[in-house]
This record gives structure tokens, C-alpha cells and sequence, in this order.
């Protein structure tokens, strides 16, 4: 039989809304969760059946500590854990509580708006909104900073490889470790760097994004860290969003991984440094706010959980 997994693998679309929910306590739980897993069969038909050129779609994660609650299937996925802070020696990736994550995305707005609010309708009584981040298609898939997002994602079928479990965990072969974080900008700061000293924390060309030479690129650039070996690829989905007024402008961060441990090491990279002090440059301007793993199960999971 075929494995029909969540849509983790599409490409970022014009809008998106990410949200993380937390659930309160002392509240039973379990037929919310059931009633949402049928929702996302539900969302995700029906965005196919009316908004076929659309590339709309629900993806629902679960985070380690609500699988427990809920008492879903053990043993776990094989690298699902709760995340822990790494800290480096000047910055840290934080960790934070997170127990459902939702990425609803689509070229029309009015799609996630819908989606969101029929999610928000069933979840409100049993948990409290964590974060509701909306974000939106940057130029030509430019992060709010300038420089194209996502160069090094994987395609074709090193995509599939690299964002859905095989059958190196057959029982939940088709799911998907998904981290994200929510990084807030020091815009002032950045935007003070001429261009050429951008690419330099980059990695790469502003203008046409073309990657500079090993030998010539600074070794604690964001593409030199970041970039941790052609056989540990994750699928990126990240997205700028940000208030204007409130200066408070970002990038959501958000991975797909058939590896939870290709996320670690580019987190290890990044923070504590290769060699360990040589910290990516990038998190001088770049803060994480938070930082949560969850798995991604497939639609048929979601069905068995629906009852």
C-alpha cells in the first residue's frame, strides 16, 4: 500500500501561518485531538477538490511531551525527543514548549485565514495559542535581510530522501521530524553593514545569490556553517514576517527532516562553532526566540488517531 504522508515537501508558498498551541492543564485532550486529526484530512481534500492551482495545505506536528499525553503509539519515532538548549559560547539555541504546530499555507490568503480559524475553533478550549505567525512571500524568496532563503534545500527526489522517513523506521516510514524557531532581526544593525560585508556573514552574493568560493568565503559565514555536508540536507520552509512599527521583524524558521540529528548538527555548527568558538555570524543579527521539535505523522496515522 501506498504512504500518504502530509504535504512537507511542497516549496514555500505566498502566505503562511504557522501556529503553535499548548495545552491546558488538567483538561482532557483527547477528543480535541481526534476531531483536529479529522480536520486536516478534512482541510487538505477539500483545498484539492476547490483550489487545485492553489498549492493550499495543512500540515499538523506533534510535539514529544503531547504525544505522551496522548497517549499515541509506542515506541516513538526513533530520533523524536524533547528538544534541549544548545549554547555556545557567546549565543544559544533555545528551546521552548510547543505541544501542537500547524504550517497552513496557499497563494491565496483567504485559504489560511479560514484554515486557522477553523483549527482555532475546535483546539481553543482545551489549549492556549503559543504563537500565531504570519508569514509572507518576500521577493524572490528573500529572507526580510535581503538574501534568498533556502539555496541549499534539496529537489527532485533527494527532496523525499531528505524530508520523509524511510525505511530506516518502518513503523512510521512517510512521517517527518519538523523543527522550528522564530528569529527576530536587529534590522538597524544589519542594514548598518555595507552590502559587501553582508555577503561576507552570508556566504554569498546579495544581488544574484551565488555562493563564494571556499576560498575566499569567511569560515564563520552563515553558508560555511549552515551547509554541513552533501549527505545532511533538510527541507526548508522558512518565511519573513514581521510588525513594521513595532521594529520586531523576522524569519520563522521551520525544517523538515527524515533526520532529526541532520538538525542538530547544523544547530552545533551554527551555535557552538566548527571549530567550537567559531559561531555562525549571522546570530550577531539574528535571535531565536524559540525552538521546538515535532513529528509530522502521515494522513494515515492522523486517520487511525481520528478513530
Amino acid at each position: 500500500m501506498s504512504i500518504n504522508s502530509q504535504n512537507v515537501l511542497d516549496y514555500p508558498n505566498n502566505h503562511t501561518i504557522f501556529m503553535v498551541w499548548n495545552f491546558k492543564k488538567d483538561v482532557n485532550v483527547k477528543d480535541t485531538f481526534k476531531r483536529l486529526c479529522a480536520l486536516m484530512s478534512n482541510l487538505n481534500n477539500s483545498a484539492n477538490v476547490r483550489f487545485p492551482g492553489s498549492k493550499a495545505s495543512v500540515v499538523m506536528g506533534i510535539g514529544y511531551n503531547a504525544w505522551h499525553v496522548l497517549e499515541l503509539p509506542e515506541p516513538l519515532p526513533k530520533e523524536f525527543e524533547e528538544f534541549t538548549p544548545i549554547a555556545g559560547a557567546k549565543h544559544t539555541a533555545v528551546a521552548t514548549k510547543g505541544d501542537l504546530h500547524f504550517h497552513i499555507r496557499a497563494d491565496e490568503n483567504s485559504f489560511c485565514i479560514d484554515a486557522a480559524s477553523a483549527i482555532s475553533e475546535i483546539i481553543s478550549d482545551v489549549a492556549e495559542s503559543a504563537e500565531e505567525v504570519h508569514g509572507f512571500r518576500y521577493w524572490d524568496s528573500r529572507s526580510i535581510l535581503g538574501f534568498v532563503d533556502g539555496t541549499e534545500n534539496p529537489h527532485g527526489p533527494d527532496r523525499q530522501y531528505f524530508g520523509i522517513i524511510g525505511n530506516e523506521d518502518l513503523y512510521y516510514k512517510g512521517g517527518s521530524y519538523l523543527f522550528v524557531q522564530k528569529y527576530i532581526h536587529d534590522l538597524k544593525a544589519w542594514r548598518s553593514l555595507p552590502v559587501s560585508e553582508q555577503e561576507k556573514v552570508m556566504g554569498r552574493s546579495k544581488a544574484d545569490d551565488i555562493e563564494m568560493p571556499d576560498d575566499v568565503k569567511p569560515s564563520n559565514a552563515h553558508s560555511a556553517l549552515a551547509n554541513v555536508g552533501d549527505d545532511f540536507k533538510i527541507v526548508r520552509d522558512n518565511m519573513p514576517f514581521g510588525n513594521i512599527s513595532n521594529n520586531e521583524m523576522g524569519t520563522y524558521f521551520i525544517a523538515n527532516a527524515s533526520s532529526f540529528n541532520t538538525v542538530k548538527k547544523m544547530l552545533t555548527s551554527m551555535f557552538i562553532g566548527s571549530p567550537e568558538g567559531n559561531y555562525d555570524r549571522i546570530l550577531d543579527f539574528s535571535t531565536p526566540k524559540t525552538g521546538t521539535l515535532f513529528f509530522v505523522p502521515t494522513f494515515d496515522m492522523l486517520d487511525k488517531f481520528a478513530g
